[in-house]
């Protein structure tokens, strides 16, 4: 398709958009972002890969223009577009207002689908046996037995409800579009599980998460999260999304990426548990020997076995030697491996345990597969024979993350930086965890080296007015070529103020928080729509204590659901009685109070990570054997972003006004300061 023709569908669809909105107002940053996305992905820019980086401030609009620039690009090369965010809020914007709008001006059918997780889904198995007042046994060895699951008149009422609804065509099996909310309990009762929700029975492939994922063969657009895009990827891509080199990326909220990447690649495992599942293996063998009676299965049985007893022989030596170590306990409940090292007491007994758990995960695929075949050959889905190969999948999941464990934490800390501790929350658990600090060679690899092109947005991808540190975590280096581009906020910034107020202490001081309870009061007399961010719990908990008995009413997050909060504060705000809410990071994201609102937000620190978690130390240890500085490469940026993010929260429309109250001089005493100050907002300033 001629880069010509896909330039004038988009100016069509931008006549047609800009007729059909009433209010319609033409920006000139949202029009240059569609340009530039038009180019990125016909190949005009963006290097090999045809990558964007794109920061776009508040106010441009910038779901609307990669709607307008990425769907022709993407349908007239046939290519699919996949969006991905980092927050439900903004899937249900693209799926409840944006995808619908650009669909009645565009010149061609749209066909597009939100792509939810495996238990965002119930399983209609599952769900029958509840409303049998039968369940399916979770951690029975026993396959021949069934629990008996009798549950109260209300769940009984609500399990019926659901059923109906799916046999009328009402509801269509996922748990966000039932009308009101489905509790945890009963929803985990009923929910789809990878290891027992499987098309391979025919009970099970007209169940809700099945006909959703045959359905994403027929969309343009598919809208995901960014923890199941990665989780595709790390699938190998084109799993359970097309394959990554049929698709353009649309990655917004892209400043929480390398983060989750992170998260989806760390592990961890608690010891006892482990004892337990291993102990109980050898009796699941025997019940599949019974159940599959071939020699194979028998032979695999036996190594299974002998796998098992070489694992407790290590596990039981491993919990011997921690014991011996409660000194590394004496202080705390972390014990934390400085630079990744892990003592010589640990090494061996690890090491000597890698092949039986690679081996151990081997046998059971192998059963798992006897067990597919068996299947296969009988021509039924027996229920014993369902729970059996429930069991061995939940089986593999626990010794895979087992194996991916113990990989991390022989890691050789020189090539790949890893954090590494124990933790043995009140004496009594040992919890073992790894977390990857460096994913940037991993998405290079997987994400940006695969996909045909990638949009990648944030309101804040700079950090101190640069894309480096954002590029560095992302694995997008200088020889990609991408494209970089920051616009601006239309908004004008001058209607609202930076109050830098006179205060006695640093937020190190041990007084501080003291002398927040009693500056506060200051800057919320006579204040209508009030925001106090914190960077600690505890803090924020002891400063509403020290308010109320002030005489304050406070909305405090924690003390009800973020939505319930918000409800109550706009209801306030509009019968205009005073508001003050109080949050922490959290609240620094993603919170749209528009207008009224919203006029008086109180940041009370810098929002530095906290130093001595276990992540943190590690990372500030890998800079430093680099011979960088962490404090300059990692914390500041970081806080420079965040900042940026919490100072967002004011002005959301181009009416709005107000003041924002930083209680941290460090960005007037300290040399860095500057530079936070300089990355934020033309705001006016006051400094006391």
């Amino acid at each position: 398709m001629p880069v010509s023709a896909i330039k004038t569908t988009v100016s069509q669809n931008y006549r047609r958009l800009s007729q059909k909105l009433a209010a319609f107002v033409p920006r000139k940053e949202q029009n240059y972002l569609v340009a530039e996305i038009v180019k990125t992905l016909c190949g005009e820019q963006g290097g090999p890969h045809r990558l964007l980086i794109a920061e776009a401030g508040t106010g441009i609009g910038k779901s609307l223009a990669y709607l307008q620039g990425a769907i022709p690009a993407a349908m007239l090369q046939n290519k699919r577009l996949v969006l991905s965010t980092a927050t439900l809020s903004l899937q249900e914007q693209l799926i409840n207002k944006d995808l619908p709008l650009f669909s009645q001006v565009s010149d061609s059918p749209l066909r597009y689908r939100l792509v939810k997780g495996r238990q965002r889904y119930c399983c209609i198995v599952r769900l029958q046996q509840r409303v049998d007042a039968q369940a399916q046994p979770q951690e029975q060895l026993s396959f021949g037995d069934w629990l008996d699951f009798k549950p109260d008149a209300t769940s009984q009422a609500l399990y019926q409800s659901l059923l109906d609804a799916w046999h009328a065509g009402s509801w269509e099996g996922d748990r966000d579009g039932w009308p009101t909310p489905i509790a945890d309990a009963h929803w985990e009762a009923i929910s789809c599980q990878s290891h027992s929700c499987t098309p391979l029975f025919p009970s099970h492939q007209a169940c809700p998460f099945h006909r959703a994922r045959r359905d994403l063969e027929q969309q343009d657009v598919l809208v995901v999260n960014h923890a199941l895009l990665l989780a595709d990827l790390r699938l190998g891509g084109g799993v359970i999304l097309p394959p990554p080199e049929e698709c353009f990326y649309v990655i917004d909220e892209a400043h929480h990426l390398p983060v989750i990447a992170r998260d989806q690649a760390s592990a961890q495992t608690a010891l006892r548990q482990d004892l337990l599942w291993m102990q109980k293996l050898p009796q699941m063998g025997d019940e599949i020997t019974k159940l599959v009676q071939n020699s194979l299965v028998q032979k695999l049985n036996e190594q299974l076995n002998n796998q098992v007893q070489m694992l407790l022989a290590d596990y039981k030596q491993l919990q011997q030697v921690l014991k011996a170590q409660s000194h590394w306990f004496a202080d705390a409940e972390i014990h934390r491996f400085e630079h990744g090292v892990l003592p010589d007491e640990l090494q061996p007994i690890l090491r000597a345990g890698l092949e039986p758990l690679r081996q151990l995960n081997r046998l059971l695929d192998r059963i798992q597969g006897a067990l597919a075949e068996h299947a296969k050959e009988t021509g039924r889905a027996a229920r014993t024979l369902e729970a059996a190969m429930s069991e061995v999948a939940a089986s593999l999941l626990r010794a895979q993350s087992l194996l991916d464990l113990w990989e991390l934490l022989l890691a050789d800390s020189d090539t790949r930086p890893v954090a590494k501790w124990i933790a043995h929350p009140e004496r009594k658990e040992y919890l073992l965890q790894a977390v990857p600090l460096e994913m940037a060679a991993w998405l290079k690899h997987h994400l940006w080296n695969r996909c045909a092109g990638a949009i990648v947005l944030s309101a804040t991808l700079t950090a101190l007015n640069s894309f480096d540190y954002f590029c560095r975590q992302a694995g997008i280096y200088p020889e990609d070529d991408a494209q970089l581009l920051r616009l601006k906020s239309p908004f004008d910034y001058q209607r609202a103020t930076l109050l830098i107020p006179q205060m006695r202490c640093e937020p190190t001081d041990a007084e501080y928080t003291r002398e927040l309870i009693a500056t506060l009061p200051r800057f919320l007399h006579k204040q209508m729509a009030s925001l106090i961010l914190f960077a600690s719990y505890w803090q924020m908990q002891e400063v509403a204590a020290g308010l109320r008995e002030a005489g304050f009413s406070l909305l405090v997050q924690g003390e009800a659901s973020r939505q319930a909060l918000l409800h109550l504060h706009r209801e306030r705000c509009d019968q205009g009685t005073p508001s003050i809410l109080l949050g922490t990071g959290s609240f620094s994201e993603g919170l749209d109070l528009p207008g009224q609102q919203l006029t008086n937000l109180v940041i009370t620190k810098l929002p530095f990570a906290v130093p001595d978690s276990p992540i943190e130390a590690a990372l500030a240890e890998a800079v430093t054997r680099r011979g960088g500085n962490p404090f300059l490469q990692i914390a500041v940026p970081e806080a420079s972003r965040k900042l940026i993010q919490a100072c967002g929260r004011l002005i959301r429309q181009e009416q709005d006004e107000g003041r924002i109250v930083l209680l941290d001089r460090r960005v007037l005493t300290r040399s860095y300061g500057r530079s936070l100050l300089a990355s934020l907002p033309p705001f006016k300033q006051q400094i006391e």
